[in-house]
C-alpha cells in the first residue's frame, strides 16, 4: 500500500495544477462563448447616476495630474463625479497637486491623512463620507480610457449586479524582463473572469485598479487585510449579489518588467489571499454550486500550486522507475527546474527565450505564493508598505 501512496499523490497534484492553469479556464471559456454579458444597461449618458470615484495615493507627484485628468475626462458627466482622494501623509508635492486641480474640477473631495494608513483605512473611511450609490475604485497609476466610467456603470441599472470589474491593460510591451509573460497573464485572467461573469455572475475577485460596487453591496474591510479588491468583491457574491466584467472599461497601468519587483508584489498578495482564505472558507460549501466551484478551481487550488508543485517533485523521485511514462515525467521536472538558472545567464547577455521566461515566471510565482504563505502563517501585522515603483 505504501508503494502507491506516492503515486496516489502526483497524480492528484498533476490533475490539481492542470486544473487550475488548464482545463477550468478552458472549459469556463469555451461554455461561455454563447453568453452573453449583462444587457439590462443604462441607455444614454444623461441616465447614468452619480458616482462617487474613491483612491488612496501615497507620494504620486509624477503621476497624480494625469491621473485626475484621465477621471474627469473620460467622458462621464463631470457634475455627476464625486472623487475622494486620500493621501496617505505623501512627504512629496502629491497633496500640492491635487489641491491645485480642485480649482478646476469642483468634483474633488481631499483629505490628507497625518500618519500613515495604508490603503484599507484610507478606503474604508472614504467609503463612509461617500453618499453616491455607485462607488469606483481606483489606483493612482490606472489611468482610464474614453467612455471607461460609462461602461462600468451603465450595468448598474440591474439590480441583481453588485460588482462590475474593468479591464486591465499593461502600456509596456517588449521582452525585457517579464513583460511578455505579465502581458500574457493579463489577458487570461481577464478573459477567465469575464467568462465566470458571463455564465454565473461569479467574477472571481475584480482588479483593484478599476472596478465598480453598489454602495450597499460594500463591505468595510479589515484594517490588516492587504488584498482588498479580492474581499470586497467575493462578500458582494457571497451575500447574493453578482460580479461581472466589462471588457470596454479599458484603464491603463504600467506592470512592472522587474521580475524582482513583481515577485515582492505578489508575495504580498499572497499572504493577503490567506487571508481571505480564513475569512471566505465558506463559499467553497455555497449553495450556488457555480460559486464554489469558481473559487476553488480559480484560486484556492492555483494558491495552493506551489504545495502541488512539491509534491510531485518529491513523489516523482519514488515513481519514476517504474514505467517508461514516469520516467519521461521525471526527466521533463529536472528539465524545467533548471531552466530558471539557464534564463538568468541567458538575460545577463541580453537573450530573451520567451519560453524559457514563462517557466521561469511560473517558478518565481508559484515560489512567491509560498512565501506568502508562510508569512501569512507567521501572522500579518500590518498592510502599509512603499507602493511598487511602475514608472
Amino acid at each position: 500500500m505504501t508503494r502507491i501512496i506516492p503515486e496516489i499523490l502526483f497524480w492528484i497534484s498533476v490533475l490539481a495544477i492542470a486544473h487550475t492553469y488548464l482545463f477550468y479556464p478552458f472549459l469556463m471559456i469555451f461554455i461561455s462563448k454563447r453568453k452573453s454579458n449583462n444587457k439590462i444597461i443604462f441607455e444614454g449618458s444623461e441616465s447614468l447616476p452619480e458616482i462617487t470615484v474613491i483612491m488612496a495615493v501615497r507620494n504620486a507627484e509624477k503621476v497624480i495630474v494625469n491621473k485626475i485628468k484621465s477621471v474627469f475626462e473620460s467622458g462621464y458627466n463631470v457634475d455627476k463625479i464625486n472623487f475622494f482622494i486620500g493621501s496617505d501623509a505623501s512627504t512629496d508635492k502629491t497633496d500640492k497637486l491635487i489641491l491645485d486641480q480642485v480649482a478646476l474640477y469642483p468634483g474633488i473631495h481631499f483629505k490628507r491623512y497625518e500618519n500613515r494608513l495604508g490603503k484599507v483605512r484610507i478606503i474604508n473611511d472614504l467609503e463612509l463620507l461617500s453618499n453616491s450609490e455607485i462607488l469606483i475604485f481606483t489606483d493612482v497609476h490606472a489611468f482610464l480610457d474614453k467612455d471607461a466610467l460609462s461602461n462600468l456603470v451603465k450595468h448598474f441599472f440591474n439590480p441583481e449586479i453588485k460588482v462590475v470589474g474593468g479591464c486591465l491593460k499593461n502600456l509596456k510591451t517588449g521582452k525585457d524582463g517579464i513583460i511578455y509573460q505579465e502581458n500574457s497573464f493579463l489577458r487570461q485572467e481577464f478573459k477567465l473572469k469575464y467568462a465566470e461573469g458571463k455564465l454565473w455572475g461569479t467574477m472571481i475577485g475584480a482588479y483593484g485598479a478599476f472596478f465598480a460596487i453598489r454602495k450597499s453591496a460594500f463591505s468595510q474591510v479589515p484594517e490588516n487585510y492587504i488584498v482588498d479588491d479580492f474581499y470586497i468583491t467575493l462578500k458582494a457574491i457571497q451575500n447574493g449579489g453578482k460580479a461581472i466584467c466589462e471588457p470596454k472599461a479599458v484603464a491603463f497601468e504600467n506592470v512592472s518588467a522587474s521580475l524582482h519587483s513583481e515577485f515582492a508584489r505578489k508575495t504580498r498578495i499572497s499572504m493577503g489571499n490567506f487571508q481571505n482564505l480564513s475569512v471566505l472558507y465558506s463559499i467553497l460549501f455555497s449553495k450556488r454550486l457555480g460559486l464554489a466551484f469558481s473559487f476553488f478551481s480559480h484560486k484556492v487550488l492555483r494558491w495552493f500550486g506551489p504545495i502541488f508543485l512539491i509534491i510531485i517533485i518529491i513523489s516523482s523521485v519514488f515513481i519514476w522507475q517504474k514505467n517508461i511514462l514516469y520516467t519521461i515525467f521525471f526527466i521533463i521536472i529536472l528539465l524545467s527546474i533548471i531552466v530558471p538558472i539557464i534564463d538568468y545567464f541567458s538575460r545577463k547577455i541580453q537573450i530573451h527565450i520567451i519560453i524559457l521566461r514563462f517557466i521561469t515566471h511560473f517558478y518565481y510565482m508559484n515560489l512567491a505564493l509560498l512565501i506568502g504563505l508562510f508569512k501569512f502563517m507567521k501572522g500579518v501585522k500590518t498592510n502599509v508598505w512603499e507602493p511598487t515603483n511602475r514608472e
